[in-house]
């Protein structure tokens, strides 16, 4: 299984000339899901369609700023069940679109549940992060009570590893009375570098003070024995490299493999 998740950037900055370049990376990435944060979905513009063609199942948010910008997942296998939270959990998430998409997948190898998770960004909200990362875990643990399968966070979690809603979803932070256990795919690849997706060096990057760098993430939960049920064996960044750059955001893929 191939994730990608990259934040979008919406239609910001030269679009047309943006389009292009998501194109040719996604097309090349041939990835079987990915979760999408800041497209924009109006009755002209669908981005995620723009970019990724016909071939992908996609299911978007209903929670959308004014220009139509929100969360989209793609995936190559059919879509089952789609719920989306509420992540307005106190009066001052209301100017920005915060939401989760929790999307059932039918892989050939049985039901994954894909949560694409986009919190509140600002800087001094990491109560509010953690509030809504503890609303995506619960529902996350109900459903896979429910109904068994593999479960993956991807998204532009806008927080770092230092975080206590990224400590939460590693295993290292109790959030009210829930603990869980998920595997970072950079850490698990890069146990020695230091994640950076969102930095100055990126010739798009608007905000030279912004203080963190490794705010998008792919966490895969874990099973009982302590390791994650879809084995990571491989992540890397993307949309990085000179002439390739399409959005403010690099991205990541994680190639996950089916435990034998």
């Amino acid at each position: 299984m191939r994730l990608v998740t990259q934040n979008v950037w919406g239609v910001r900055g030269d679009w047309e000339a943006r389009l292009p370049l998501f194109r040719k990376g996604f097309e090349q990435l041939d990835a079987d899901v990915l979760t999408l944060q800041e497209t924009i979905l109006t009755p002209e513009t669908d981005q995620a369609t723009a970019m990724l063609g016909p071939k992908y199942h996609l299911a978007h948010s209903s929670e959308r700023e004014s220009d139509g910008q929100g969360i989209t997942t793609a995936s190559r296998w059919p879509i089952g069940e789609v719920l989306e939270l509420d992540l307005n959990v106190t009066d001052r998430t209301g100017d920005f679109a915060c939401t989760a998409l929790i999307t059932e997948l039918h892989a050939p190898f049985g039901r994954v549940w894909v949560a694409n998770h986009f919190p509140d960004y600002q800087v001094d909200h990491e109560r509010e992060r953690c509030a809504q990362t503890l609303l995506v875990a619960r529902k996350l643990e109900e459903l896979v009570a429910d109904s068994p399968g593999h479960v993956i966070v991807a998204g532009d979690l806008d927080a770092d590893d230092a975080a206590d809603s990224l400590r939460f979803w590693t295993g290292r932070h109790v959030l009210d009375d829930l603990s869980v256990c998920y595997r970072s795919a950079w850490q698990t690849i890069h146990p020695q570098e230091q994640l950076e997706t969102f930095v100055p060096e990126n010739p798009r990057f608007g905000d030279d003070e912004w203080p963190y760098s490794g705010l998008d993430h792919i966490l895969v939960r874990c099973g009982p024995n302590g390791r994650p049920t879809l084995p990571i064996r491989g992540c890397s960044r993307i949309f990085y490299r000179p002439g390739t750059i399409p959005s403010d955001h690099y991205g990541l893929v994680a190639d996950l493999q089916e435990r034998q």
